[in-house]
């Protein structure tokens, strides 16, 4: 399989550019008439860059929001505010043909590759089901030949294009998953918990499907997931959303060892270390209270109900996730510091 022609354009550029997106699922009340009484704010203004051939992992507890913006990315749903570009196209502002073509260019790897594979189809028919979508992408005579590449390029046997889902493994149903994903050749792939529901052996064999996918092809990755060892073993940065808003971002080293936001530093505290030493000496943060419903979040600061540092400007302004000269990269947080200060 030849790599795209994006991966001729240069390393580092920006590919897609996020900002201030929004999304809101308002809250109704009444059967025949119904009244809007709120707003579920599951995305709350997420603005980051993903620069060509960099993997951008995106970490935080469940229900923060990571899936709704791979969604809004995706346009699976649609954005209450904000705008996306990639590639220099409007992700949002485009439909019909227009969005299909932007579509062929960046392409999603599901969570569950038990229920995100039609069991009705054979493992061809829904790995060339992309070609029926986008037929410029292959010729008929040619599609047969094309999926067999593909099961061949994610590991598995081209002779088995005739099976079933049921007749494959976890790890070998999200192999067909990668290359489904692969079909069209898109620039950017969003994996969204790609390893989650497999065993831990096997997240190892599909982190590495992965990155060797990317140092062939020049893809770049949005690769979401709450676990931060698999995210660090795979992401050039790391972003960390908390109530639908990115916290920190910054490069992998920057965040697993010089995280300044003192939610970071409590997801942090909380992992499992295998380093009896390390385990022995390290920080533990313990957060106080529950989070807080996305519904009714807290004023200025979403964090300011569970902090330790919390004073009287975090309810009243909002901290940006903007670089500023004492903070080593991005991180909104009035009082960021390298050193955590609770025990």
């Amino acid at each position: 399989m030849t790599a795209s022609a994006s991966s001729t354009r240069v390393r580092g550029e920006t590919i897609l550019d996020v900002n201030h997106v929004v999304k809101h699922f308002p809250i109704t009340q009444g059967v025949l008439f119904q009244k809007k009484v709120g707003a579920v704010k599951a995305v709350d203004g997420v603005s980051f860059q993903l620069r060509r051939g960099e993997t951008l992992g995106i970490v935080g507890e469940s229900g923060c929001g990571k899936s709704t913006l791979a969604r809004l990315l995706m346009r699976l749903e649609k954005p209450t505010a904000g705008r996306a570009t990639l590639a220099g196209q409007d992700l949002f502002a485009a439909s019909g043909g227009e969005l299909r073509r932007i579509r062929r260019n960046m392409q999603m790897v599901m969570q569950d590759p038990y229920t995100s594979l039609n069991p009705r189809m054979t493992v061809g028919d829904i790995i060339g089901e992309p070609f029926e979508i986008h037929p410029e992408a292959a010729p008929k005579g040619s599609r047969q030949r094309r999926v067999q590449e593909l099961l061949d390029v994610v590991g598995l046997n081209p002779e088995h294009i005739n099976r079933y889902p049921h007749q494959f493994s976890g790890g070998q149903r999200q192999r067909i998953g990668i290359a489904r994903a692969l079909a069209l050749r898109p620039e950017v792939i969003v994996c969204d918990e790609p390893v989650s529901a497999l065993d831990v052996s096997i997240q190892a064999q599909v982190i590495n499907l992965l990155e060797e996918l990317q140092d062939e092809l020049g893809l770049s990755y949005i690769f979401i997931a709450h676990d931060l060892s698999v995210v660090r073993h795979i992401s050039d940065r790391v972003a960390v959303m908390y109530l639908g808003r990115i916290v920190e971002i910054g490069t992998e080293d920057e965040i697993y060892d010089r995280a300044t936001h003192p939610y970071t530093q409590a997801l942090l505290s909380a992992a499992p270390v295998p380093d009896p030493d390390a385990r022995d000496h390290r920080t533990i943060i313990r957060l106080r209270g529950d989070v807080p419903s996305p519904a009714d979040p807290p004023s200025g600061c979403h964090f300011r109900t569970r902090c330790w540092k919390a004073q009287e400007i975090c309810a009243i302004q909002d901290p940006q996730a903007v670089l500023r000269a004492a903070d080593p990269h991005p991180s909104a947080c009035h009082f960021a510091e390298l050193r955590p200060t609770a025990t």
